[in-house]
C-alpha cells in the first residue's frame, strides 16, 4: 500500500530543502507515480535497455536507488549472474529499498551502499549504470569527475542509462514545457499550493541542465555515443556507450 505524499499540502511560512530523509522515503513511490510521466513506461523502457547490455559476470549499478523501485522493476530481463548494486545517500531510503527487496522475494545477488556521490563514485566492473533523476542532484561542480567515474568503472561496450529533467534553449518553450508539467501534476491531485511549495523546496537542490549539455558532458568524458530514447517535454532518457 502506498502512502500519499502529502508533504507540501499545508501552507508552510519557511520552506526547507527537499531533502530524502524519512518523511520522503515513506511518500517517494507514491511521490513518483504522480510527479514523473510515463514513470512505469520509462522504467519498462530501462529494463529492456540494460538487458541488451548486460553481461554475465559483471554488475549493473544504480546510483541514486533510493526505494530500489528499478531492481524490481527489470529485475527478469536481466541475467542471473548479473549482480545488482544500489547506492544512495539516504539511508532511510535504503533501509526501504531493503524491506521492498526482502518482501518481493528478491533472490539475485546484490548489495546495498550508503554513498555521497558528490564524494565519488564506486563502480567496477560494470556493464549498465543507470542514474534515474539522479544527476540532477549532483552539484554542478562535480558532475564531470562523476561522469568519468562512472565511464572509467564501466566495461568496454557498457553503457550508461540517464533520465533527467531538462531545460530548453528557448526561454518560450522552457516556460510551456514546465506549464504542461504542472498541469500534469495537477492532473494527478496535486494543488497549486503543493506544487508551488515543492518548487521552492527544489530550487536550489535540483539544478538541470539542456540536453546539449549533458550531451557534451557524456561525449567529452569517456563515452563514445549518445542519444535520446525517450523525450516528455522537460523530461529526457538518455542511453551513452563507453
Amino acid at each position: 500500500m502506498l502512502h500519499k505524499d502529502q508533504i507540501y499540502q499545508k501552507k508552510s511560512r519557511r520552506i526547507d530543502n527537499f531533502d530524502f530523509g524519512q518523511k520522503t522515503t515513506q511518500v517517494f513511490d507514491d511521490m513518483l507515480n504522480r510527479s514523473v510521466p510515463f514513470y512505469s513506461e520509462m522504467q519498462r523502457m530501462i529494463g529492456e535497455i540494460a538487458s541488451e547490455f548486460a553481461v554475465e559476470g559483471t554488475r549493473i549499478y544504480d546510483l541514486g536507488c533510493s526505494t530500489c523501485s528499478t531492481f524490481l522493476s527489470i529485475n527478469d530481463p536481466i541475467p542471473q549472474g548479473v549482480t545488482f548494486i544500489g547506492v544512495d545517500s539516504s539511508r532511510e531510503m535504503l533501509k526501504k529499498g531493503e524491506e521492498k527487496l526482502l518482501q518481493s522475494g528478491f533472490s539475485r545477488k546484490y548489495e546495498l551502499l550508503c554513498q555521497d556521490l558528490n564524494k565519488g563514485v564506486p563502480i567496477s566492473n560494470a556493464s549498465v549504470v543507470i542514474m534515474n533523476f539522479t544527476l540532477q542532484f549532483i552539484r554542478p561542480l562535480y558532475r564531470e569527475r562523476v561522469i568519468a567515474e562512472i565511464a572509467s568503472g564501466l566495461n568496454n561496450n557498457g553503457c550508461l542509462i540517464l533520465i533527467e529533467k531538462v531545460l530548453s534553449q528557448n526561454s518560450t518553450i522552457n516556460r510551456l514545457f514546465i506549464k504542461f508539467y504542472y498541469d500534469f501534476k495537477k492532473r494527478n491531485g496535486y494543488s497549486e499550493l503543493e506544487i508551488a511549495q515543492k518548487r521552492e523546496a527544489l530550487e536550489n537542490i535540483l539544478v538541470p541542465y539542456h540536453f546539449d549539455e549533458n550531451r557534451e558532458l557524456l561525449l567529452q568524458n569517456g563515452f563514445k555515443g549518445c542519444d535520446m530514447f525517450f523525450r516528455w517535454y522537460n523530461f529526457c532518457g538518455v542511453l551513452a556507450i563507453k
